[in-house]
């Protein structure tokens, strides 16, 4: 048996996480697309799935928001959630840019937790 390391050098780990983490999940994206072709975006089943996707983000936002672990537990309550008000308001400034909501709430967190540990 040879040895991970010496078969895909230092970048084995990066390789783990595609084979574990990406395709599988991806493999559930294509199939949806294909399956979801030629759907009503109105029906009920699919406005019920948005509202379950929708409640699912809202529930571990307010998870990280309220009870933080590792890195983010040392940012205090007002930074995490001022860092959420920035973020959505830039999503809506920059006409629901996602990434640019993205972006302004990370660098507020960034630039609080920078403030806090000074």
């Amino acid at each position: 048996m040879t040895d991970v390391t010496a078969l895909v050098g230092p970048l084995w780990p990066y390789l783990l996480v595609i084979i574990v983490g990406f395709l599988p999940s991806e493999v559930w994206r294509v199939l949806g697309v294909f399956l979801s072709h030629g759907l009503d975006e109105r029906s009920e089943t699919l406005v019920w799935i948005r509202a379950v996707a929708a409640a699912l983000l809202a529930g571990v936002v307010a998870k990280l928001l309220l009870t933080p672990s590792g890195a983010l537990a040392v940012v205090p309550l007002f930074g995490r959630v001022g860092s959420l008000l920035i973020g959505v308001a830039g999503y809506f400034v920059m006409r629901r840019s996602v990434i640019a909501g993205v972006i302004l709430g990370e660098a507020t967190l960034i630039a609080i937790t920078w403030l806090v540990d000074r």
